[in-house]
């Protein structure tokens, strides 16, 4: 087999971060080189993205959104395939050196455009895909209000907007959108 039509692998070797990223997991980095050596287009949402814009407490895997176009998501399938991704148990974080556990997934472009959020593990590596649904920011929106960041040479992201961040946290912890209700009290005609 060539070896040239192989996706890459994630590199477990700890590469320097740039100035003011050093806080940042090594495992997390290495899951972004990864994505970008499988040349996958997304932007960035999760705890990786708050530690990114300072959040110095954040911690978890890292939470993507994907480019929604055929291609893009096909090269993302591939490389999850190739990295053995799994479907996490719970939000247990990865330990090094251990094995992924829980069920083996296949993941093709059209069940990543399901509007389903796929928590995976591949190897020791966390990574969260966020899904479509109602309410959510499309792609375009955030990528719009993103900011780039270099975090080693070479490695340019694309990093949510802080609400678009909060958004996906709100989801995350609940399971659905934010929403905003209005509630109008009603007026006591004595107080006119």
């Amino acid at each position: 087999m060539l070896l040239r039509n192989r996706p890459p692998q994630i590199e477990t070797a700890p590469a320097p971060a740039s100035g003011g990223f050093e806080h940042l997991p090594q495992s997390s980095i290495a899951v972004v080189r990864w994505l970008s050596a499988n040349r996958v287009d997304y932007v960035l949402v999760g705890p990786l993205a708050r530690a990114i814009r300072g959040d110095g407490s954040a911690s978890g895997p890292v939470a993507i959104v994907p480019a929604p176009y055929g291609r893009n998501l096909d090269r993302l399938a591939r490389a999850l395939s190739s990295a053995h991704a799994r479907l996490r148990v719970a939000d247990r974080p990865a330990a090094a050196g251990i094995a992924s556990s829980g069920q083996p997934v296949k993941l093709s472009a059209e069940k990543l455009l399901s509007g389903q959020r796929w928590m995976l593990r591949c190897g020791a590596h966390d990574l969260d895909i966020e899904g479509y649904g109602p309410g959510a920011p499309r792609y375009q929106e955030l990528l719009y209000e993103a900011s780039r960041f270099e975090l080693a040479a070479e490695l340019r992201v694309e990093v949510a907007a802080p609400e678009d961040i909060e958004h996906f946290d709100h989801v995350r912890r609940t399971g659905s959108a934010p929403e905003i209700r209005i509630a109008r009290a009603a007026r006591d005609p004595g107080l006119t």
